[in-house]
């Protein structure tokens, strides 16, 4: 499991904009002179996040992107979900070639019931986090509290 390029590189995206001074914007050559991101790349990245309305174009001489909204109210889960996806979503099974048609354990998988799980869990530690909590040096970076209790299902296994 890890991150996609797509993903990191979009997150990284909105942190440089969330740590834009209030009110300004900044041009796609700016994000990639400061994230080290080719401009084309950079460039589709804010497309998706345009089209997840989680940044808006503003144009003219000091135009650019900004966020859509504050730092403290844009969801981390969210913006990974816009970039890429999850790492298992239920429609893997039936995506999956086997000998037979689709995954020949389709009725009864431990492993499905395993990504379940770890799909659980982060899931719920990003739904708890914003941009506003990844601004921070490195050395500085916790869990918030309210992403600290989590409560994964146990799941017996026979």
């Amino acid at each position: 499991m890890k991150l996609s390029a797509q993903e990191e590189y979009g997150l990284r995206c909105m942190l440089t904009l969330a740590r834009a001074e209030p009110g300004a914007s900044l041009t796609i050559p700016q994000i990639a002179e400061i994230e080290r991101i080719s401009g084309p790349n950079v460039a589709k990245l804010l497309r998706a996040l345009k089209r997840g309305g989680y940044v808006v174009a503003l144009r003219g001489q000091s135009g650019g992107y900004a966020l859509a909204r504050k730092a403290g109210e844009i969801n981390v889960g969210e913006v990974l979900a816009c970039l890429g996806g999850r790492i298992f979503d239920a429609g893997f099974c039936g995506r999956h070639s086997s000998a037979t048609r689709g995954c020949g354990h389709n009725s009864d998988c431990s492993v499905r019931s395993v990504w379940r799980l770890v799909q659980s869990a982060v899931d719920d530690v990003l739904s708890r986090l914003t941009l506003a909590d990844l601004l921070v040096e490195e050395a500085g970076v916790s869990v918030p509290e309210r992403a600290r209790r989590l409560s994964l299902p146990i799941v017996q296994v026979s």
